[in-house]
Formats: structure tokens, C-alpha cells, sequence
């Protein structure tokens, strides 16, 4: 499986895009196991009272964009033994961002961390709720693990599994994490003891949408806002070491470095395209004051189209087409 920002990008995006290159600079940065342990240690139980350093050593090498969803796609093994499609009627491929497996107690426990930086929670924005997209995801790991991590009627070797949603959208004072899961409730007569409901849940980080917004009191959500929002690299890579005790090793070092250099690269990109539709916008308001100071004075439309080439340095076709445009 391709884990380098290179091979990742021409999964994801068959355009040579700023924004595709970008996102794909955030999963891997958020695939940095420095990250992935503080995740875990600040959403999911089992990791709560464990060392960043332990976890980090439990943590298989994650998989950025290259796991299918889809039956006959989700489970690496399955993809290694099969090179038949097998896609959803009526859906498109569908990757998982970052999925990885992870030891805790000697039990592997399977977990999903999807990453939408630039969608929005809202289902008026997304055209679903999210909550069931977070279901079918689930759904789809615990399905993928049969004759995988069980067979037949094996079900007590059912592994658990953990979607983790992390999402920028969110208003200044509504910074959150969420936690999705089974609750048992007895309708009638005596409590059955279930103990396994805890396999599956999903988690919901809600990052603020704004930069300059005053720091989070959860720990993990300041993290996360520092290591996404639009800061300098060099003090980016300070605060997070200094502050949260990342260590700037090569890798590390390398991903926020190429996820800073192509924020930046975006917001010149953007910056220039402003600039650009700005000076397109007054030159056409030019040739409209032009174009109606002459008709009201009385000039033809030969005149006009003619003051037209010199002026802005038009073709006569063109400047025909803004004649006919303006002359109403």
C-alpha cells in the first residue's frame, strides 16, 4: 500500500490540483503516529490512561487513502488476493482517509480515523447526516472482518472498531468531541448483562472554522487547531513541540513542512485569482463607461468599436461583442 504524500495524491485526485495536493498533506500529517496517539488517548477509553510513547508502539503503519470501502475492497488482505471490482451499484470508489489497526491489552482492536478538514456537519451543506455516514463506515469494518479476523459462526473473535471524524466547520464557542455508540435499554423484565456494545462506536471532533479564535480547553482540540490553521511553519513546529511535546523528527518534520508549503502555495493561488477577476472586473467596467460616455455623445458604433481596439487592445471582434453587451 503507497503511504508517501507522492502516490497518495495520484490516488485521491487524477487532477493536478492545489486543493486535492492540500488535502492530501492533511491525512498525512494527521497520519503521523505522534498524532494518531494523541488522538486516541484523548477520545477513546482504552487509551486514556496509557503513555503517548506506548501507544505510538502499538500502532501499525497507518494507510492513507488506499483502503477501499466497498465490498471486496475494505480489508488490505482480501485487496491483495483480488483484482476484481467490486463497486456498489449506482456509487463511485470510495477510500477510507486513514485506517490503521492498533494493540491495546493484547487485543487488536481495528480503528478508522476519516478526516473531512473541508466539509461541513451540516446535512443543508452535505446533502446527508452525517451520523449515517458514520454508521455505514462502521458497518462496513465490522462486515470486511468476516474470513478475515473470523469465520463462520466465530463471533466472539469479532474485533472492535472506531470511526474518528475530525471536522473544521464549527462556530467559535461550539468546539466539541462527540462520542457515538450502542446503549442497552431493558423494555421489559429483568437486565441482561451484554458486554460487548462497546465494539463499535464513532467519535465526532468538531475543530473551529476561524484562525484567531481564543484556545481551546480540550487539550486535543488546541492541538489540532494549532497544527491545522494557517501559521508559520517555524513557529507552527515550536508551538507543537514546546507546547504539546511532539518531537520534530524527519518525518514529522517533512509532512508539516509539505502540508505549510502547499497551504501557503493555496493561499497565493487564491490571492492571485482575486487579484486577477479584480483587474478583469475594471477593465470591463472601463469599457462600459466608455462605451455609453460615447453613445450618449452622440458617436457611432463604428467610432466606438474602433476608440474600443485602441484603447483596450482589442480585436474588432471583441470589441464588437462588448459594444452589442453595453449598448442597451
Amino acid at each position: 500500500m503507497a503511504t508517501n504524500l507522492s502516490e497518495t495524491i495520484d490516488i485521491i485526485s487524477s487532477e493536478d490540483s492545489s486543493d486535492a495536493r492540500y488535502d492530501a498533506s492533511i491525512k498525512e500529517v494527521l497520519a503521523d503516529k505522534q498524532i494518531l496517539a494523541r488522538i486516541l488517548k484523548y477520545t477513546l477509553e482504552e487509551f486514556k490512561d496509557l503513555d503517548i510513547e506506548t501507544i505510538m508502539a502499538n500502532i501499525d503503519e497507518p494507510v492513507v487513502s488506499a483502503v477501499r470501502i466497498e465490498p471486496g475492497h475494505t480489508n488490505t488482505e482480501k485487496i491483495q488476493k483480488t483484482s476484481e471490482e467490486d463497486n456498489v451499484l449506482g456509487e463511485g470508489k470510495i477510500y477510507y482517509d486513514i485506517r490503521f489497526s492498533v494493540y491495546c491489552d493484547e487485543e487488536l482492536i481495528k480503528i478508522l480515523i476519516n478526516i473531512e478538514a473541508q466539509k461541513s456537519t451540516k446535512s443543508s451543506k452535505l446533502g446527508y447526516h452525517l451520523d449515517n455516514r458514520i454508521l455505514y463506515y462502521l458497518a462496513r469494518m465490522v462486515s470486511a472482518q468476516k474470513e478475515i479476523e473470523f469465520v463462520k459462526s466465530d463471533y466472539d473473535k469479532l474485533k472492535a472498531v472506531r470511526s474518528i471524524w475530525i471536522c473544521m466547520d464549527t462556530a467559535d464557542d461550539e468546539d466539541s468531541i462527540n462520542r457515538l455508540h450502542f446503549v442497552q435499554e431493558t423494555l421489559y423484565g429483568k437486565d441482561i448483562e451484554f458486554t460487548n456494545l462497546d465494539k463499535v462506536q464513532g467519535i465526532v471532533i468538531r475543530l473551529r472554522e476561524k484562525d484567531n479564535v481564543e484556545t481551546s480547553k480540550n487539550t486535543l482540540i488546541a492541538m489540532l487547531e494549532d497544527l491545522l490553521r494557517n501559521d508559520d511553519k517555524e513557529a507552527k513546529k515550536k508551538k507543537l513541540s514546546e507546547k504539546y511535546g511532539l518531537i520534530m523528527n524527519t518525518d514529522t518534520e517533512r509532512r508539516i513542512n509539505t502540508m505549510c508549503n502547499l497551504s501557503e502555495a493555496l493561499i497565493e493561488r487564491t490571492a492571485e485569482k482575486a487579484l486577477e477577476q479584480g483587474i478583469e472586473q475594471g477593465i470591463e467596467q472601463g469599457i462600459e463607461a466608455l462605451v455609453l460616455d460615447n453613445i450618449e455623445e452622440g458617436k457611432s458604433k463604428e467610432q466606438i468599436v474602433q476608440k474600443l481596439v485602441r484603447r483596450f487592445k482589442l480585436n474588432e471582434k471583441n470589441a464588437e461583442m462588448y459594444y452589442d453587451k453595453f449598448a442597451v
